[in-house]
This record gives C-alpha cells, structure tokens and sequence, in this order.
C-alpha cells in the first residue's frame, strides 16, 4: 500500500514545494500555500471499468434524448440546449447574485417534469431552504428531496437512495470526505469532492446531471485551482450588481455546446425571470428624441442583442476630469475618447465623460465603438439622435471604421425590427440586400460625425 505524501500548492500559481511558507516564492502571494496530497492509497472501492472497448468515431451514434430541457430557455440557451444526463456543471457568481435562487428554480422546472431531483445543501438548513421554496415556487413537487449537510460521504449515500436523476450541490467548497484530513474549502477537498461528484454523474449505469455552486473570489473568478475548473464539463458564470435587476448566465466553458451563450434574467421579489425580449429590456421607449444616446446591436454567443448607450458629458471643474464607465472598462473609454478628440476634432480634455447602458448590460465587444463615440458626441454637442438609428462599426487608433463579424445578420434583424438607417464601416454588405433599412457605409467616424450631428 502507498504511503500518503502531502505537499504544499499554491492557490494561486500552482507552485508546490515540500514544507509550508507564508509567501509563495514563486509568485509572492501571501497565505497561498494549501496542504495537498501528492500521492496516496489506492481506494479500495475505486471502479475499474475493463469490459469496455474502443469504437471508431464514425460508428457512435448521438441520442438527442441525452439533453434534458427546462421549462427556462433562457439556461437551456445559456447551457447549449439543456442539461446533459451525465454532465457536471460548476456555477458560480458574486454573494447574492441568485446562485441558490437559480438552483432552487431549476429543481421545480425538472421536477415538474417527472425528474427525481435532490438538493444538497452545506451552508443552509432545510427550513431555511424550504423558506425560499415557498416564496419562489407556487407548488412543491414530489420529486424534490432535499439534504442539509456538509459530508460527501453521507450526500452520495442520499444520492443513491434516492436514485436521483439531478443533483444540486450548494456549494462544493463546504463538503468534505472523511477520508482525508483536510478542512472543507481546502483545495484538497474540494478536488476530491468535485472528483466523486464527476465519478456520480459518468456512472456508466446510471448516468445523472450534476450542477456545483463554486465560490467567487472578490476579483470576479471561481475560488480555487483552476483544476476545478478544467474537471467539470461546463463553468457558467451569473453576473449582476445586487442594486441592479439584471442577470446575465454565461458559459465560460461548455464541452457540449458554444462558449460565451448567455441567458438573461431579472431578480424580482418572486426570484429569477426570463427576460424573453431583450429589445423592451434593453431599449428606453421615448415620446421625443434626445441626445445622448445610440443604440447599436451586440453579439453574445449566438444571439444578437440590441443596446442602447446613454452618455453624459459635462464641463469639469477639478484638474482631472471623471471619466465612468459602468458597463465599459475605463482603458477602453479613455481610448475611445481620444480617438474622438484626435480624429474627428472634439474637445473633450476638460470635461467629464460618463456611459452606462439601459438595463446594465455590459460591453465586450468592439463592434458597439461607433455606438458609444456617437452618444458621447452627441451629449458634448446637445445634438439629439434619432433612436431609429443605429450604429454597428468598431473605430481603430486612426478613427477608421472597420467590418465586424456577421454583420449582414445583424441588419437583418434590425430591418425585422423596423429601423430605418445603419451607420457601417465601407465595403461591410452590399445595399440592395436590404428594401426598408437605409445602409449608409462611411470610412472614419468624422464623416459620421459630420452626417448625423452636422458638426
């Protein structure tokens, strides 16, 4: 039998040496060395699977009975369809963001559906629990059990008892197995336990879909080693302010479907809703134009999502002018601002700049640039313009427009929806694709400076 060796790891770089440090020498984090175990006794309960043999890729046959659907589009969206039978997911997101509130949701919509679904909870009581249920759930199915504990050895117990086809677990960094000597929440744990979580779910015969709650370090990330992540078959991510009513699930990693799908929903008093059409979301409805704001379309996995961009710009009076941006990272403003100030001729040093989009969705891609240099010059030139406008072009350092992907799609639907000019970089699409849009294809944004607020 193997004797048990132990090591110390670094949480944060991976570096392992054999005695405990305070400050790991490698990447000079303090308090980031964690007991781990580097070799240890075989288990006597480990299964060998040895009847199985190998099979040509062209011969396997996929059952599209294997994705389980909710009765939430939204998280089948943001999943890559619905829920894999014999998959482990890992969600994590800020404290009070709706992780639990989610995973409570979830258990109704599959148990509604004839599913045996239990709820395994380290951090609250049943009653505790049962109180949410009741506030979020207008009916209490059968086919929910739910478990109040913070062993594995006892959860995967009530598992089998059960025979649950879902398991929620609430969160993988309070359980612990009784075999190692580690405290919950330590990375050795935690690996370990998230290792019998994938051995319950990849069953051979009797495969069950598992979804982990993993905790959220103050820097946005999942809390832990990156082994966690690379273990689990999807990392989905509930992003969203606790002031704020929007929600955003998206996979950051997903081995049955498209990375960065999101789903969209809003935290009310009843818990988690779907927010279905994302244009009366996303989009302020107005009796009268004003300036400021210009509406341009994202792409977030697959699905295209029009946005509104309100600016406001105002005469500063400190050395240092502010420049906010709560959904767009101050660097990214602070470029696009110059590239306003060098390239189409607006003075902008000494006055305040501050961008938010309606609902807080926030900006990652480069294809709303064009948007958000129109709203800014329109707030600094009190210039309204026309909300049937819309603006879809990424600027460069050189105030040129450029091309972005699939751009035809995006007029498509924003012809469907009934606007009537789009701002695009040159030589994007060809014109008489489109009978009730008007294409207007410029090269800089001077020019569309010039156009649309007459400068």
């Amino acid at each position: 039998m193997a004797k048990v060796k132990k090591a110390y790891e670094c949480v944060e770089c991976g570096y392992t040496q054999a005695v405990w440090a305070g400050q790991c020498p490698m990447c000079k984090k303090w308090g980031s060395m964690h007991e781990v175990v580097v070799e240890k006794a075989p288990s006597s309960n480990q299964v060998i699977v040895d009847d199985k043999n190998a099979k040509k890729l062209k011969a396997i046959t996929l059952d599209a009975s294997e994705r389980i659907k909710s009765s939430y589009g939204e998280f089948d969206r943001a999943v890559g369809g619905g829920l894999v039978r014999d998959s482990v997911s890992i969600l994590t997101a800020r404290p009070g963001a709706g992780k639990s509130t989610l995973l409570l949701q979830l258990s109704k919509s599959y148990a509604d559906l004839g599913f045996k679904v239990i709820y395994i909870s380290g951090e609250e009581s049943e009653s505790q629990i049962k109180s949410r249920a009741l506030r979020i759930m207008d009916e209490i199915s059968e086919n929910i059990w739910i478990l109040s504990t913070n062993s594995m050895d006892l959860a995967i117990k009530e598992i089998k008892k059960v025979d649950a086809d879902i398991v929620f677990l609430d969160s993988i960094q309070t359980f612990s197995l009784a075999e190692f000597d580690n405290k919950a929440g330590s990375p050795t744990q935690t690996i370990e336990v998230a290792n019998k979580a994938v051995e319950i779910a990849k069953d051979y015969d009797r495969k069950r879909a598992v979804i982990m709650i993993g905790h959220m370090t103050k820097k946005g990330e999942m809390a832990g080693l990156r082994t966690l992540e690379h273990l689990v078959d999807t990392v989905l991510v509930l992003d969203g302010e606790s002031e704020e009513d929007l929600r955003v699930l998206t996979s950051t990693k997903n081995r049955f479907g498209r990375t960065g799908e999101i789903g969209l929903f809003s935290m009310d008093e009843d818990g988690l809703n779907e927010i279905t059409n994302p244009s009366l979301y996303f989009i302020t409805e107005r009796n009268e134009e004003i300036e400021g704001s210009a509406i341009s379309v994202t792409k977030e996995g697959s699905r295209l999502l029009e946005v509104e961009i309100e600016s406001l710009v105002s005469k500063s009076f400190m050395p240092y002018p502010q420049r906010i941006g709560d959904s767009l990272r101050r660097d990214d403003l602070n470029t696009l601002i110059s590239i306003l100030q060098e390239r189409a001729g607006l003075n902008l040093y000494d006055y305040n700049v501050i961008i938010k989009t309606t609902g807080g969705l926030k900006l990652s891609e480069p294809s709303v640039n064009l948007a958000i240099m129109i709203s800014i010059a329109s707030s600094l030139m009190k210039k309204p313009v026309s909300d049937k406008y819309v603006f879809i072009a990424e600027v460069g350092l050189t105030g040129e427009l450029k091309k972005v992907p699939q751009i035809k799609q995006r007029l498509k639907e924003l012809e469907r929806l009934g606007y009537q000019r789009a701002y695009i970089a040159r030589n994007s699409v060809d014109e008489k694709d489109f009978k009730e849009l008007k294409i207007i294809q410029r090269s800089n944004i001077r020019e569309v400076v010039n156009e649309v607020l007459g400068k």
